[in-house]
């Protein structure tokens, strides 16, 4: 059960009813805090739609932090989500066991590994991989999306927000393992 209200429209002064441009359980629970939820509406559209980095090795990289952090709810989303980037069946078992990922979709896959687990750093042969498949405005976008979608996961999890049923399915061809 989640453990902020759920807030629709109506609930919200008029001015304040733009941050649920998309009424996801997300967004309803971050409409608690209006302005915050308005600053990060517009950093999320800008990583959707203006950033540097490649859509396709963005959402690689944050199925893999969601498959790490067990986020349910951002997992179902950017399977999702992915599908309009370019994402396949193969790239969201790469997300799921990157073991055998190469070039850029493997380099990105180990520097979100790095972020999302231990301390977050990583080692300078990540980041030289990084390097050689991305240029230097990719690279700082891809680290901070990677840092962005850890902090997510675990307001999610504090939140407990829950999985919308339109996202569901996507939970059921790639489930996440238990724990």
């Amino acid at each position: 059960m989640a453990q902020l209200r759920y807030l629709n429209p109506e609930d919200l002064d008029p001015a304040d009813r733009d941050v649920l441009v998309r009424p996801v359980n997300l967004y309803r629970a971050m409409a608690n805090a209006p302005g915050i939820a308005r600053a990060f509406l517009g950093l999320a559209n800008e990583i959707r739609h203006r950033s540097r980095l490649d859509p396709r090795l963005r959402e690689i990289a944050i199925l893999r932090i969601a498959w790490l952090t067990r986020s349910a709810y951002e997992w179902s989303h950017h399977v999702k989500i992915g599908r309009d980037f370019g994402v396949t069946d193969s790239d969201v078992a790469l997300a799921m066991d990157p073991a055998t990922a190469t070039g850029a979709e493997g380099a990105v896959l180990r520097a979100a590994t790095g972020i999302a687990e231990g301390d977050g750093t990583l080692p300078e042969a990540t980041l030289a991989g990084l390097r050689g498949h991305l240029a230097e405005d990719a690279l700082t976008e891809l680290l901070l999306i990677a840092a962005l979608y850890v902090g997510l996961a675990r307001f999610i999890r504090a939140a407990a927000i829950e999985v919308e049923p339109d996202y569901e399915p996507e939970l059921h061809a790639f489930p996440l393992p238990a724990g």
